[in-house]
């Protein structure tokens, strides 16, 4: 007989159980990366997030389970529903709280059925998305939403949930011996492009260097910290990631990466990535200076050469930006469910996002006509 128990902390669930859960090594879902977020004040009441973490138990011992957290607001998501929240409040509906499977401040495809990969893996999957929507009739919350599902979660999903997507931008290593070899693959008025940028950056006079985050002291943490917040602070943004959890990463292992930038001795650009064993993502950008083809260099070029070195199979750079697919990242399609409690409100809600739906197909076949590589049967090989 299954139990479902929420928890109000990732802290309640088995560390080992929850990952042996994951389909993939996708660091994210991971117990030591939630934990951080939660336990170094990423994740607060007061930032609109409360942890409701879902699982699913039999004869005690955890078999399926999902992030799960109640949100105040629709920040830090990144599959946006403000016009939703807008329309429902001037019915005079309270849109907030709501329910959302997801991973806080990451816009990252990935497992969020965390359910083994086995006989069971549908039916359980099944019953996780069954168990949130219960949830929400219990609490009576206006709606839920599972953001960046992994494809061979969807089917999980009936039709009561509205289906919504969009465009990332991912690098695939297609058996690349060194950069050389990727820039060859691509036509000659991007690849000319990307060599004036790195060129502008090797004239700079900055030291570029790579560092895993488990090398870095204390005190290059902070600096990596400051070039964070900083940089979002500039951007009207709230830096919601702390030190702390900076910090934290360091202590990871390996699946913190880094790109620095060096004047002297102060690190005056950095990018932050997070790696699985076979996928590069990168996260977070920071400078305290303006040099030309810097952020191309730290955020893409470095990434790219990382992953050709290291032999993985993809570098997703992050959410959102035209500007990757010049730079050899292609549009990929990114899925997320959505379930809303009152009926008429989910109609609307249906046909605006078919006419959504057909904006996104249209962009996604435009952009599939300027791919930046010389020849696409090359590419493939």
């Amino acid at each position: 007989m299954l139990t479902i128990r929420f928890h109000t902390a990732i802290a309640e669930l088995p560390a080992a159980e929850w990952d042996a859960l994951r389909a993939d090594t996708n660091p994210f879902v991971s117990h030591a990366f939630l934990s951080a977020l939660e336990h170094t004040g990423c994740v607060r009441p007061e930032w609109g997030w409360q942890a409701h973490h879902l699982g699913l138990y039999e004869q005690g011992q955890l078999i399926a389970a999902a992030p799960l957290y109640l949100k105040g607001n629709s920040h830090g998501e990144f599959v946006f529903d403000w016009s939703w929240a807008s329309a429902w409040e001037r019915a005079g509906g309270d849109y907030y709280p709501k329910l959302l499977n997801g991973v806080p401040y990451s816009p990252v495809p990935g497992p969020r059925l965390l359910a083994g990969n086995n006989e069971r893996t549908a039916r359980l999957q099944r019953t996780l998305v069954e168990a949130m929507r219960s949830e929400a009739d219990r609490m009576g919350l206006s709606s839920v939403h599972a953001n960046f599902l992994q494809p061979n979660e969807l089917a999980a999903f009936d039709e009561n949930w509205l289906a919504r997507s969009d465009v990332q931008f991912h690098w695939h290593n297609h058996g690349y011996r060194h950069f050389p070899d990727f820039l060859a693959a691509l036509n000659h008025k991007k690849r000319k492009n990307i060599l004036r940028e790195r060129q502008q950056v090797a004239a700079s006079g900055l030291a570029i260097e790579w560092r895993s985050g488990d090398t870095l002291s204390p005190g290059e943490w902070r600096q990596v910290h400051a070039l964070y917040t900083e940089t979002f602070d500039a951007k009207g943004n709230h830096a919601a990631l702390t030190a702390a959890f900076f910090s934290q990463l360091g202590e990871l292992g390996q699946t913190a990466q880094l790109a620095l930038a060096r004047r002297d001795e102060t690190i005056v650009a950095m990018a932050l990535f997070v790696q699985s064993d076979s996928v590069l993502y990168g996260r977070y950008w920071g400078a305290s200076m303006d040099v030309p083809g810097l952020h191309f260099e730290l955020c893409y070029y470095r990434g790219i050469d990382y992953a050709i070195t290291n032999k993985l199979t993809r570098f997703e750079p992050g959410a959102q930006g035209e500007h990757k697919l010049a730079r050899g990242f292609l549009p990929v399609r990114t899925h997320s469910r959505h379930y809303l409690q009152n009926p008429d409100f989910r109609a609307a809600v249906a046909a605006a996002l078919a006419s959504e739906a057909k904006a996104v197909d249209a962009y996604a076949a435009e952009l599939q006509g300027h791919s930046p590589f010389a020849d696409h049967a090359q590419v493939e090989r």
